[in-house]
């Protein structure tokens, strides 16, 4: 099920221009791990979950979709 988290991951994937492997290698997890979050199979823990925040320039907040 899409969560407003898999859809803003892919989104700012999108925005810079990334694919899922460019992202996994920045945050040292799998591509299976990226396209997981991506579909909301799954999600991170929250120290991946920071790093990608820290990786984008955006809040934690933001990507879980609590704020815009």
């Amino acid at each position: 099920m899409k969560t407003k988290f898999s859809e803003r991951l892919k989104e700012l994937r999108a925005i810079n221009n990334m694919t899922q492997q460019d992202l996994a290698n920045a945050v040292n997890v799998c591509k299976s791990a990226v396209s997981a979050w991506e579909i909301g199979r799954n999600q991170p823990n929250y120290g991946i979950l920071m790093d990608i925040a820290q990786y984008f320039d955006v809040s934690v907040d933001y990507l879980i979709g609590y704020c815009d």
